[in-house]
């Protein structure tokens, strides 16, 4: 039997039926309508949220944006920047074709390349393997494992990191979440923090980012739209379990 592929872009018209493809086994949740809520108040700045469909069912997606409108802490001008992409069907070659629809997307607006942020430890940005194979090169490494890569389109400045990291650990003595709805995941993420420490009896206060200018500023790391600090240390930047962020805050307060 022939398969059929498809990729079908996200847009408000269409948002409600199509929904975002993490978090759909729970579209009730308060993370999942978040996603949706943010989506379109970006898809007027140029974001695009591309899922690919085999036999009519989610098999992956991408979600990338200009620079300029970016939950990625990365300087720079006139590029596209992905935010996530994710196959759950692999060996078919999806990652790659999204990956290729970005870039032509990137070369129909005349712009300088496309930028993405990897990191070999958490699932939580995409893999860097797939990127190298697109022929994107990396740039630019952050602490943490944060990796800069970029698919170079013309000739124009490379986008970079900040250098100020540690300076910016240093603002938050309390433990402070930093946070966008970039990702649905996010709102669970969040409470697993705020559970676990209250269960040692630590106040978490709860930043919610409203703007690049802010994000750029505060965020501990280029993932940007979620970063816990404690005792001018990073916890985490991505999901934990209660007990994992008890044991995080126990080892940060000893």
């Amino acid at each position: 039997m022939v398969q059929t592929i498809e990729l079908v872009e996200l847009e408000e018209g269409n948002i409600e039926q199509q929904g975002c493809f993490c978090l759909r086994s729970k579209p009730n949740s308060t993370g999942y309508q978040n996603k949706n809520g943010w989506l379109k108040n970006r898809f007027r700045e140029g974001l695009k949220y591309i899922k690919i469909m085999e036999d009519n069912k989610p098999a992956g997606f991408i979600e990338y944006t200009p620079i300029e409108h970016s939950s990625r802490v990365v300087f720079g001008e006139d590029y596209l920047v992905i935010h996530c992409l994710w196959v759950s069907i692999t060996g078919k070659g999806y990652a790659s074709k999204l990956i290729q629809q970005c870039i032509e997307d990137a070369k129909e607006q005349n712009k300088a390349g496309v930028v993405v942020v990897t990191n070999p430890d958490t699932s939580w940005t995409p893999s860097k393997d797939i990127f190298i194979k697109n022929n994107f090169e990396e740039i630019a490494r952050a602490p943490y494992g944060f990796e800069l890569l970029v698919h170079q389109l013309k000739d124009a400045p490379e986008p970079y990191f900040p250098s100020d990291w540690d300076d910016r650990l240093k603002r938050f003595e309390d433990l402070t979440i930093i946070r966008t709805q970039q990702c649905p995941f996010i709102d669970i993420a969040t409470d697993n923090v705020v559970t676990g420490a209250d269960k040692l009896g630590i106040q978490a206060t709860i930043i919610d980012v409203e703007n690049r200018e802010e994000l750029m500023r505060l965020s501990p790391t280029p993932y940007g739209v979620y970063g816990v600090i404690y005792k001018n240390q990073l916890l985490s930047y991505h999901r934990l379990t209660i007990h994992s962020a008890i044991k995080k805050l126990r080892e940060l307060g000893d």
